[in-house]
């Protein structure tokens, strides 16, 4: 993180990605900038040029309520990017409790475990597989125990061939991190794992610069392509764990479709190949 801080680089990812054309402004002369200029922004969000100078250099980091729900407005930012930029002004502790290891709630492992022919699997805070059923691991070798699927999305060769759909899975994999960490973004094991994509990944890079983020919970459709039974379309719903950085993602596929008789196929190779998850 630069100088500017969190809110400030937060500001300025996102002032770069709206033009003047999308709030209205036009686009006179040569601009140096790829989006709005400080003093556009500043404009629409009703505050003065030099205190916006002030808020993106990060010499004001606490601005009011107020200020940032007009700077969200002028961003043109969702309810959860809006949240995120509240939740970068806050006051972070200079000093935090150190933090316990991830462990999956009893009862979590043992609802997931139950499901022979639903894929599930939990994930951490910085997006780590802390506990998988068998007919994941199957979908998905990267819904493995100890696999930190950030690392796997941008830096395992075999995943694009998984996933034919992999450039959005990329992106909503770092939006979702970006959410997930909201203002701590020093924390030790964030900073080596920022670092390792940044050397590895310009894509990472790229997409890390942009501060995406997204709801925790949700679902959508993702698309397979598995080396057994070929291509699966299922649906996916994310769901947060109460008290705790978690998320459960289980996978069902539409009653009586193709993906269906799939996800029973895959379900049978993986009671035949693997063993059940440890539940530690």
């Amino acid at each position: 993180m630069s100088k500017a801080g969190s809110l400030g680089e937060y500001l300025r990812a996102r002032r770069d990605l709206i033009s003047p054309g999308d709030v209205g402004l036009p686009a006179h002369g040569r601009r140096r900038v790829p989006g709005l200029r400080r003093e556009e922004l500043a404009l629409l969000a009703g505050i003065s040029a030099d205190y916006y100078l002030r808020l993106e250099q990060g010499r004001d980091r606490h601005p009011s309520a107020q200020v940032l729900d007009a700077l969200a407005r002028a961003l043109r930012l969702d309810a959860e990017a809006a949240a995120h930029l509240h939740q970068l002004a806050r006051p972070v502790p200079a000093r935090r409790p150190a933090r316990r290891p991830e462990r999956v709630p009893v009862g979590i492992r043992q609802l997931v475990g139950s499901w022979t022919d639903t894929p599930a699997f939990v994930h951490g805070r910085f997006l780590d597989v802390l506990y998988a059923n068998p007919v994941a691991t199957e979908l998905a070798p990267i819904y493995t125990v100890g696999v930190n699927l950030l690392r796997a999305v941008f830096l395992d060769p075999s995943v694009p061939a998984l996933y034919p759909a992999s450039e959005a899975v990329a992106a909503n994999a770092v939006a979702g991190l970006r959410s997930l960490v909201g203002a701590e973004l020093d924390e030790p094991q964030l900073t080596e794992l920022v670092e390792e994509l940044s050397a590895g990944s310009e894509r990472f890079r790229h997409l890390w610069a942009r501060h995406d983020v997204t709801a925790r919970a949700g679902g959508g459709i993702r698309l397979f392509h598995h080396p057994r039974v070929g291509e699966l379309e299922l649906r996916y719903e994310k769901l947060t764990i109460a008290g705790t950085n978690q998320s459960l993602v289980v996978y069902h596929a539409e009653p009586g479709s193709p993906s269906t008789r799939s996800l029973r196929a895959l379900a049978r190779f993986a009671a035949r190949d693997r063993p059940v998850p440890s539940a530690s």
